[in-house]
């Protein structure tokens, strides 16, 4: 605990110095939360390394002052933080453990941050495998969708240990506005898979919300203006739900990344023999979107099932 200490007071006296002695912060991913994300801390004075599967996306993060670095190993091996926006599980995996990957290649007292929805037991083993290194790792998922990320008002539910979080906040409250440690190693994503599950079903009735206001003849627009401040309230009510009304369907939060997040929160629900009807029924009603080609649109389009019968 006395290195962990020293660490965080060494880290804090560099914030507080200002910008030339700011810690270099290696980002990978750059999707359509990654970048927002990523262009906030560039904003804020951090160098700033950026690595993707594909460089033309850090195309305009790169004209406005990112580095770009070739391989996740370039990255780890000279960031002092590492901070990971990746799909899927496997994508966590790879980059943190695959040849290569930052666990090898980052220098002991490195802060590792995967905010990326993945499981709590990859969190616990990168955690682990992280502290035998001298690494302080850090799981933050985040939630807020696209429009959080671009205005840096994510809600980052993080696990870990106290002292790195506190390290590691300033750096995060560049991205959210609702920070908060909830346990251990894993507990970020647990409670991710908390916020998944209030999300997926009430998408549900968000999308029957608005069906049924057009079917009674309503201005639905209006309706909304009603039910969003009431008791029905909710930030996909207020956010998604106008969306869906314009025929925007482009993703803040893709259908297919959703559908991974049901079937992480199904499997460890059923590990603590705890059934989620809910869950399942909206996790089908996705997986019936993907398959008639939807996976890429974003979770609103749950609509179209309603209004294309």
């Amino acid at each position: 605990m006395a290195g962990d200490g020293y660490v965080r007071q060494m880290f804090w006296q560099n914030e507080q110095k200002g910008r030339d002695s700011m810690k270099t912060i290696g980002f990978i991913g750059l999707g359509v939360m990654g970048k927002s994300m990523a262009r906030h801390l560039l904003k804020a004075g951090y160098p700033l390394l950026v690595h993707t599967r594909t460089k033309e996306k850090a195309h305009d993060l790169l004209e406005e002052g990112a580095v770009w670095k070739e391989t996740v190993a370039d990255l780890a091996r000279e960031a002092d933080v590492v901070m990971t926006m990746v799909g899927y599980p496997h994508d966590v995996e790879q980059v943190y453990f695959g040849e290569g990957g930052i666990l090898e290649q980052a220098r002991p007292g490195t802060y590792v941050i995967d905010m990326t929805t993945s499981t709590p037991t990859l969190a616990q083993a990168i955690y682990e495998a992280a502290k035998q290194k001298g690494i302080h790792a850090l799981d933050a998922p985040v939630s807020g969708g696209d429009i959080g990320a671009r205005e840096g008002t994510l809600t980052i539910m993080v696990g870990g240990d106290e002292e790195v979080f506190l390290a590691c906040k300033p750096i995060l409250e560049h991205l959210g506005t609702n920070i908060i440690l909830q346990g251990k190693a894993g507990a970020g994503q647990h409670t991710k898979m908390c916020n998944q599950i209030a999300i997926a079903t009430n998408m549900i009735g968000v999308c029957e919300a608005m069906a049924y206001a057009k079917k009674a003849g309503l201005d639905p627009f209006r309706v909304l203006e009603s039910i969003a401040k009431g008791a029905a309230g909710s930030w996909s009510l207020s956010n998604l739900a106008p969306r869906m009304l314009t025929g925007d369907f482009a993703p803040g939060f893709y259908i297919k990344h959703f559908i991974k997040d049901m079937k992480i929160a199904l499997e460890e629900a059923e590990r603590m023999n705890l059934p989620l009807p809910g869950l399942a029924l909206a996790k089908s009603m996705y997986e019936e979107l993907a398959q008639a080609g939807e996976e890429n649109s974003g979770t609103q389009a749950l609509y179209k099932r309603y209004v294309e019968k």
